[in-house]
């Protein structure tokens, strides 16, 4: 199911709204709901705030699921400024919060709650696009599936 935001801060209700609609008709558990909340609200919240320096612009949301193993899938695609937030380097979390650096955390936060996060450039458009496994139960199988890939 796809739908397009008007990229504004205002709208992250409406698009939460639209996420979760679809997450609870495939009975998502309650945490895996809660960490895909607060990684969409990240990505949005910096595509309003960053992606377009008129301060105009919207933001197409797909989500689509995948199965065995139950996973969601959702993809944010903007005009804006091209920009990988993958590339920035993560925030080393063990410096007391008065020594960190500005920014980054989010990005951060996305990566680790998420399954697959991965971004390209095409068209004119940025793509993002988290993935989260909602059957826990194959995860053991998963990781071990990502450790040889990357051997």
């Amino acid at each position: 199911m796809k739908m397009t935001f008007e990229a504004k801060v205002d709208n992250l209700n409406k698009v939460l709204a639209f996420i979760d609609e679809q997450l609870e008709a495939k009975s998502c558990p309650m945490r895996a709901m809660l960490e895909i909340d607060v990684a969409v609200e990240e990505i949005f919240v910096n595509v309003a705030s960053y992606a377009y320096e008129s301060g105009i612009g919207s933001v197409a949301i797909e989500t689509s699921f995948e199965e065995d193993p139950l996973a969601v899938v959702i993809r944010f695609v903007d005009s804006g400024m091209p920009y990988n937030p993958l590339e920035r380097e993560d925030p080393d979390i063990t410096l007391p919060a008065e020594k960190r650096s500005i920014g980054g955390l989010g990005v951060f936060m996305v990566k680790k709650s998420m399954d697959d996060v991965s971004y390209e450039y095409k068209n004119g458009q940025n793509h993002l696009t988290i993935r989260k496994f909602l059957d826990r139960k194959h995860l053991p199988f998963l990781k071990t599936v990502k450790e040889k890939k990357k051997c």
